[in-house]
């Protein structure tokens, strides 16, 4: 199985990451390679640029990818959209000159709008009913208004600062956008790549859990339980020669800190908090 992998810009990192913790190594890194294999045989990684993976994975040169939802939207191509992989978040937006004449999208019916997502833009104005010029632009895209190339862009935010630096205003959201494993509609069942998703699934619900192992008097095991709410409940073990048991437990990171508290004033000790690397629920 190819999986298609970003080759470089603010997605390749988290992906190489991602396929790191969900234990697919890369033999000999990623640095500098047009694929590389990894420690699984079956399991071999292509880089190519992230607006190119839906092309690769459309064309059957790899069974899955790792790529933003805005390139998928935008390639036309009928991916099967797999997982969210919660990173790369941002939006698709509207935007246009501060204190201009254009406040909203009706505003730009027989204007012109300029964008790298000649697809999407489109589609989203046809929607709408509005008749705009779409200008396809490589490039330094919050400058057209300024020089009379287009009435407005259609734009990648994450924060909004870019915006406000080039002097635009967001008039309205076109997509909200994140990294995505997508596939080829006919890999889907295919038995690696389910593993690959259920990997890449006990990684992500790992990410915001804890492991929680702690010692307790026995006669406060039920106080313990209506605190450590989670997975099933806690595991209970005896502590041998003592009075005490070792409880177990998943929480989420945020509880962390005031399950701590009210353990401790159950008089629990030997506390001990570890990260979970991946997680099979």
């Amino acid at each position: 199985m190819r999986i298609a992998v970003p080759n470089k810009g603010r997605l390749h990192d988290p992906s190489i990451d991602l396929l790191e913790r969900a234990g697919l190594h890369l033999q000999g890194g990623a640095d500098r390679k047009l694929y590389a294999d990894t420690v699984d045989p079956d399991v071999t990684a292509l880089f190519a640029r992230a607006a190119d993976i839906p092309e690769y994975v459309a064309d059957g040169a790899a069974a899955v990818g790792i790529t933003g939802l805005d390139q998928v939207r935008e390639s036309g191509h009928d991916l099967t959209d797999l997982l969210d992989l919660e990173f790369g978040r941002c939006r698709l937006v509207v935007a246009a000159p501060e204190d201009g004449r254009i406040e909203t999208v009706a505003d730009l019916d027989g204007g012109t709008v300029a964008t790298e997502f000649p697809r999407i833009t489109r589609d989203f104005f046809a929607e709408r009913g509005v008749d705009a010029e779409v200008v396809e632009v490589t490039g330094a895209t919050e400058l057209t208004p300024h020089v009379d190339m287009a009435d407005a862009i259609v734009d990648i935010t994450s924060t909004g600062t870019t915006l406000r630096v080039n002097r635009l205003t967001e008039i309205a959201e076109v997509l909200a956008s994140s990294v995505r494993l997508v596939a080829h509609p006919d890999a889907v069942d295919d038995e690696k790549v389910q593993q690959l998703v259920t990997a890449f699934q006990s990684v992500l619900a790992a990410e915001d859990r804890r492991y929680l192992m702690l010692n307790v008097p026995e006669d406060r095991l039920d106080d313990v339980r209506d605190v450590l709410p989670g997975m099933g409940g806690p595991t209970v073990m005896d502590v041998a020669g003592t009075d005490d048991v070792a409880v177990h437990a998943v929480v989420e990171e945020r509880a962390v800190f005031g399950v701590i508290n009210d353990l401790q004033a159950m008089g629990a000790s030997d506390i001990l908090v570890t990260e979970i690397e991946r997680l099979v629920e």
